[in-house]
């Protein structure tokens, strides 16, 4: 498997809460060589009532690591809001590209290069891991989980007539000057910024590449209210389609095509 490019300034961002006992596994799993080879590795603690943030801090002067950094957010901005001030962060430090790793340890941290590899041959704009592609059941993913989202795939790819096997990991790869040009700032502070953000990409014309991955659910918590997940991403694409019949205009949706 190739490394990515000396030349790439890569970040990888670990959004947590109540992560305090898996994340030590987390970063312990990031193979060395990445290690070595991404500028930084930055956590952001949501606001977690647990010891994460201590945990995180104990593990950069344990391990001696120069490029692990350790953020609290004084109040949980939620998931999509931990994901807005990772992004601006990471363009304001000028990387190119930015890693989201979740810190319950339920995506695999050797994926990581595997899902670099797209911008190595500068073929991507966004990679993202897909669970559905890599056979989540013997994963462990439950089965409830695994019939709604092909519900809500089947749904999405029919409103914005795509093909995606799902739209729903959080294991994703961003080039940062994708980002600037999507106003990221406008989607949910909630779960389904996920696919909000897709529908961005999708408008702007930019390139999403998935890669199948393995999937791994073990005895981490789950802080995903599926059914009311279900309902907003169901919410988001009527957003978008009032929006595309120019109904009603939705200002995160509304966005010029790049010209190719």
């Amino acid at each position: 498997m190739s490394n990515p490019p000396a030349h790439l300034r890569i970040a990888i961002y670990i959004p947590t809460y109540n992560a305090a006992h898996t994340l030590p596994v987390v970063l312990d799993r990031i193979p060395e060589d990445v290690k070595s080879r991404v500028e930084e590795i930055f956590i952001v603690d949501n606001a977690s009532p647990d010891n994460t943030y201590l945990i995180g801090v104990g593990y950069k002067n344990e391990r001696g690591m120069h490029n692990l950094n350790i953020y609290r957010n004084e109040r949980n901005l939620g998931y999509g809001g931990s994901q807005k001030f990772a992004y601006r962060y990471a363009i304001e430090k000028g990387y190119d590209v930015a890693v989201m790793l979740h810190g319950d340890a339920q995506y695999a941290p050797e994926k990581i290069a595997y899902l670099l590899e797209p911008f190595e041959r500068e073929e991507a704009d966004m990679v993202f891991g897909s669970r559905i592609a890599g056979l989540p059941l013997k994963g462990g993913m439950p089965l409830h989980r695994y019939l709604g989202n092909k519900f809500l795939t089947a749904v999405e790819n029919h409103v914005l007539d795509w093909n995606l096997s799902e739209y729903h990991s959080g294991f994703r790869v961003f080039s940062c000057a994708a980002l600037k040009q999507v106003p990221f700032h406008l989607c949910s502070d909630d779960y389904h910024f996920d696919t909000e953000i897709l529908v961005q990409f999708k408008l702007r014309g930019l390139r999403v590449v998935e890669r199948p991955i393995p999937t791994h659910y073990g005895s981490e918590r789950s802080y995903v209210n599926v059914w009311r997940y279900g309902v907003d991403i169901l919410y988001v694409m009527s957003e978008y389609i009032l929006h595309q019949r120019g109904i009603r205009k939705v200002e995160k949706f509304d966005i010029v095509e790049h010209p190719s």
